[in-house]
């Protein structure tokens, strides 16, 4: 994603994930959540913070909310400033279960507790299928397990990283750092996502966590700017999750605080901090889309206003024509053209500009024919952007999709 960089913030390249933040300890350990025999899939992961702190977040705008959203929200209300850490189990969603879901999430929270020795509470999230009870002996074993492997190292980071994924093929990490008066700041974070995956937000689980000192009001402001900027513009397949969920804790341990005042130099670097992580693994959730082949960086500018322009970018980026012409490594300008029209922001195709990459295939509704062979060789390749400028206005949104293959249809049609 592209963001507006502040010059003291660092994004580094190799990212261990949550141990990166000095002040925490993590695991992630196997419990055979899917009750499939498979004893080797790690499953169940925990973070610990040094003592309860601070913590807020953002969670799906789905009717159907998972019984772990809920708590985490109730949580939050009540025990904001002093979070104990997260549980997560991977594996089942525990959505749509009912009054016994949420005793369920609650206790997973409680044997947290326990199983620590900490008081207070734990945010709770699952990720996973859809409507079956939580297999609570096997939670209990797992964390149990995962209380007595907590640890502050790259390895302890890296299985907690890896036991909330599902369909992901693969780990998402990043870290960003940046200095205020010789003290570092580090925020790092850890996320899943690869299918279902359309914002308010996706089915996507991110914890983030920070040495920084902050109360949980000014926490969630950060998080939800950052949320909106990146995970909030991305799209694999145009479905709404019932668990997505993006949290972040913080520590305090760096000694710095964080500013009140939205002009205030710390605060500019934290928010761009938080906003590079975020914007980094949501780019690495849709380039692990469920069997994607392409991700495409939808630029839509000239639009009377960004609501306007959001409008399009979705129509196009979610088009099914539009996605499987990605996965043909076909230049088919007429379907982005069409998905632009139907979305009804009053485009007028004598004005309507397209190009991938920055090879031109429509000026001002005149078709550059000229350049078919330009086109093929960019959408062939796995990674490009394609520009549509209306030319109505100033609004301009940006989104990032990815295609549609066969294997997608087959990784999908049962579970």
């Amino acid at each position: 994603m592209t963001v507006c960089a502040n010059p003291s913030v660092e994004l580094l390249q190799e990212s261990n994930g949550l141990s990166d933040c000095p002040g925490f300890k993590m695991a992630g350990v196997a419990a055979d959540i899917r009750e499939n025999g498979d004893q080797e899939r790690l499953d169940v992961a925990l973070l610990l913070a040094n003592a309860p702190c601070p913590a807020a977040g953002v969670f799906t705008l789905n009717d159907l909310c998972a019984a772990p959203v809920l708590l985490c929200k109730e949580m939050l209300e009540k025990s904001g400033d002093r979070i104990a850490g997260i549980v997560v189990n991977s594996g089942n969603a525990n959505a749509a279960t009912g009054e016994q879901g949420m005793l369920d999430a609650k206790q997973m929270s409680t044997l947290a507790q326990l199983q620590t020795g900490v008081g207070s509470p734990f945010l709770v999230c699952s990720t996973g299928r859809i409507g079956r009870k939580l297999p609570m002996m096997r939670i209990d074993a797992g964390i149990s397990k995962a209380a007595q492997q907590l640890a502050a190292d790259a390895t302890a980071s890296q299985n907690a990283a890896n036991a909330i994924l599902t369909s992901d093929t693969r780990n998402k990490c990043a870290t960003a750092t940046f200095e205020v008066e010789g003290k570092k700041i580090t925020v790092a974070g850890i996320a899943k996502g690869a299918g279902m995956i359309e914002p308010n937000m996706a089915t996507m689980l991110a914890f983030l966590v920070t040495d920084l000192q902050a109360d949980a009001a000014n926490l969630k402001s950060v998080l939800k700017d950052a949320c909106d900027q990146s995970f909030n513009c991305i799209s694999v397949d145009g479905d709404m999750s019932t668990n997505d969920s993006v949290l972040i804790m913080a520590n305090g341990q760096s000694g710095v605080t964080l500013s009140t005042d939205r002009d205030d130099a710390v605060r500019l670097a934290f928010a761009d901090a938080v906003l590079r992580v975020c914007s980094q693994l949501a780019e690495k959730i849709v380039g692990d889309g469920e069997k994607v082949t392409k991700l495409v960086e939808l630029n839509v500018q000239g639009c009377p206003s960004k609501a306007d322009a959001e409008k399009v970018a979705r129509a196009v980026g979610n088009s099914l024509l539009v996605k499987t012409s990605w996965y043909g490594n076909d230049p088919n300008w007429g379907r982005l053209a069409d998905a632009a029209g139907y979305a009804r922001v009053g485009l007028k195709v004598e004005q309507l500009d397209i190009s991938y990459d920055d090879c031109p295939a429509l000026i001002k509704g005149v078709p550059q024919d000229d350049k078919i062979a330009d086109w093929k060789a960019i959408v062939s390749k796995p990674r490009f952007s394609i520009t549509i400028n209306l030319n109505l206005g100033s609004g301009s949104y940006r989104l990032l999709s990815a295609d549609l293959s066969e294997a997608y249809v087959d990784f999908n049609k049962s579970e």
